[in-house]
């Protein structure tokens, strides 16, 4: 265990812990942030769902009344896998982290205190998924590869159809018309079917599936924001979304529909859904996640109005290169044929374990 610490004399220092200081998302808050991935409660579902290690990076400085206020954040992951060894991310799984700072000065005090704990853990690189590029030395090494593809979203539910193309428009009136299928929202009680549906469109993927325990840390953590989306043809779930309603913005972070059934459009069916909810909880913006430009994905977003936003991925890269860390780079395409072969069942009681270091 790594007790808090201080790396820089005051009025401005900064500080580590393997827990969250009093205050962090407080501050957030106070500062008008108003993503969802730097929350504290995300250390907990990392750790819970995961088996990673959150550490905790606060800038703070001293007050008149004897105590310190915070003036930046940090939050960082230590992940150790088979595949790819170990690293420092902020945050996995999600589309975006970094620093979040005050002023320059602090954000780089941040950075500091970040490379020498990468170096104090001898990971192989520390990763921090910026939206903006932060110019400090020991970041050497980017990526912007992907975008994140978000949709400002309208006033109400009338105005998000209208702003819709005629296509898509189109391809939502077939399932809405479909008697078969049918739409549900839930907590824990769709906990079940959404994660059948995802593991099930995991394995056509080729890609292991994340563990059952990351989707139940999240309903833990986040059990005022977190829902789930499932769409069913008759009995059978076919389509299904796990949603946080973070403060103005609803992420996506899985979604999946299941091939055999897609020409039913039950994936339009269920993102028409989950955008009309969204609008409904008086949401700015909706988030579909990050995509690689001209990708399907990417295509499928842009559709319904999504517009690209920069995704700037700085490393310090200890040993290694950027390339090096991509899933997809081509050196796994041999097990990705042999996983989409595999039973459900399997891929179920052997991907945990891989996925859970892959970055």
């Amino acid at each position: 265990m790594i007790a808090a610490r201080t790396h820089s004399a005051a009025p401005c220092c900064v500080r580590i812990s393997e827990t969250p200081p009093s205050g962090w998302n407080s501050w957030l808050q106070a500062f008008g942030y108003d993503g969802f991935h730097l929350r504290s409660e995300w250390g907990n579902v990392f750790r819970d769902g995961l088996r990673q290690q959150p550490y905790y990076l606060w800038a703070e400085q001293n007050v008149p009344d004897g105590g310190a206020r915070i003036t930046g954040v940090l939050p960082l992951m230590l992940i150790d896998g088979p595949l790819f060894g170990r690293f420092l991310v902020s945050q996995p799984y999600l589309n975006t982290g970094g620093v979040l700072a005050e002023c320059p000065a602090t954000a780089g005090k941040l950075v500091d205190a970040a490379a020498r704990l990468a170096e104090e853990l001898d990971v192989r690189h520390l990763q921090l998924r910026h939206e903006r590029h932060l110019d400090h030395p020991a970041l050497n090494a980017v990526s912007c590869e992907k975008v994140h593809m978000r949709l400002p979203l309208p006033a109400t539910t009338d105005e998000l159809w209208d702003g819709l193309k005629s296509k898509v428009r189109s391809q939502i009136r077939r399932p809405l018309k479909d008697s078969d299928l049918s739409v549900h929202f839930g907590g824990r009680d769709r906990l079940d079917e959404f994660y059948e549906v995802f593991c099930r469109n995991m394995r056509d993927l080729g890609t292991p599936p994340f563990s059952r325990r990351l989707f139940e840390a999240m309903l833990t953590e986040f059990s005022d924001v977190a829902e789930i989306c499932t769409v069913h043809l008759k009995d059978q779930p076919v389509a299904s979304g796990f949603l946080l309603h973070g403060p103005g913005v609803t992420l996506i972070p899985s979604a999946s529909s299941l091939r055999p059934h897609n020409r039913t459009g039950c994936n339009m069916l269920l993102y028409w859904n989950v955008l009309k909810r969204s609008v409904e909880r008086g949401q700015h913006t909706f988030d579909f996640g990050r995509s690689s430009p001209e990708s399907g994905t990417w295509r499928f977003k842009k559709q319904w109005g999504a517009q690209e936003h920069t995704a700037v991925w700085q490393y310090c890269l200890r040993e290694g290169q950027v390339s090096d860390l991509r899933p997809g780079s081509g050196r796994f395409d041999v097990v990705i044929g042999v996983w989409k072969r595999m039973p459900v069942w399997l891929t179920r009681l052997i991907g945990p374990p891989i996925v859970r270091g892959i970055p």
